[in-house]
């Protein structure tokens, strides 16, 4: 247990990307009653006509509102941490209405899962996992209140390093923000868009996205060893839709490195919490 803590608590801070993505919860997982998947939210219209302001703030501006209609997203990524660490997965996140993520990772011989609903996260879903809680395939956290009196949500740094929408946010702010021109990724064609800017003006763009517990806690995961400045590039699709995400930084005590691809913008996609006899509390 402790090393796999280790493995997520590297991603908290800071990803070619491994694992098999799914749309549900392995190891006999079920729906959730209680907290059941938000409804599906149809896609922007590829035909939508663009926004007439085509400078580098005016894309980024409907890049914003087309990942605040979308809402959720596919997401694969890979993130190296100034201490040396790497991470990486694949999965689904939705940023809206609420918070929903699932990670897949796997090793050979093993599938690990992480999955966060609201304000519980479950992880396992996989062989050993059932083998150490006696036949339950999942580790449930218990709820957490902040200091603001709200319930926590976990994982949170790694969610918000992860939300394309925080990362359009502050790239939009940037006073440097500028088009690089067009490249190649895969079959499509995209814009390269790029911004530097310190990590409390990116933080500080959270305002209206994130409490400020969460904010400060975003400063310490993306400020780590020493870092003060992030390079944020973006790669847009001719529908201003988020591609791919690349956040880079250097301080004192190593490198920054995040790497994050998106696709199936506010798609059918789903996440169930695992069923509820198959769980067992953490710490129990």
């Amino acid at each position: 247990m402790a090393g796999r803590q280790r493995v997520w608590g590297a991603a908290l801070a800071a990803v070619t990307l491994i694992g098999a993505l799914t749309a549900c919860g392995g190891g006999g997982g079920g729906p959730d009653p209680v907290r059941p998947s938000p409804p599906p939210v149809a896609s922007p219209s590829p035909s939508a006509a663009k926004p007439t302001d085509r400078s580098p703030k005016g894309v980024l501006l409907s890049a914003g509102q087309l990942l605040e209609t979308a809402r959720r997203a596919r997401l694969s990524y890979r993130f190296d941490t100034p201490d040396g660490h790497s991470d990486g997965a694949d999965g689904m996140l939705f940023w809206a209405p609420r918070t929903i993520m699932k990670l897949i990772k796997t090793t050979p011989g093993a599938t690990d899962q992480l999955i966060v609903m609201d304000t519980v996260s479950y992880r396992g879903g996989d062989a050993a996992t059932a083998a150490r809680l006696g036949g339950r395939h999942w580790e449930k956290s218990a709820e957490v209140t902040g200091p603001d009196g709200r319930k926590e949500t976990p994982f949170a740094p790694l969610v918000d390093q992860l939300n394309p929408l925080q990362a359009v946010t502050a790239a939009a702010g940037a006073a440097d923000l500028r088009l690089l021109g067009e490249e190649r990724i895969g079959e499509a064609t995209v814009e390269h868009y790029t911004a530097t800017l310190p990590v409390a003006e990116y933080v500080a763009a959270q305002q209206d996205l994130l409490t400020a517990d969460r904010r400060e806690q975003l400063a310490g995961a993306l400020g780590r060893g020493g870092v003060s400045t992030l390079t944020v590039d973006l790669w847009l699709n001719d529908k201003d839709q988020l591609v791919q995400l690349h956040r880079t930084g250097s301080g004192s005590g190593g490198d920054l490195d995040q790497l994050v691809q998106y696709s199936d913008w506010g798609g059918p996609l789903a996440v169930q919490a695992p069923a509820e006899n198959d769980t067992r509390q953490a710490g129990q």
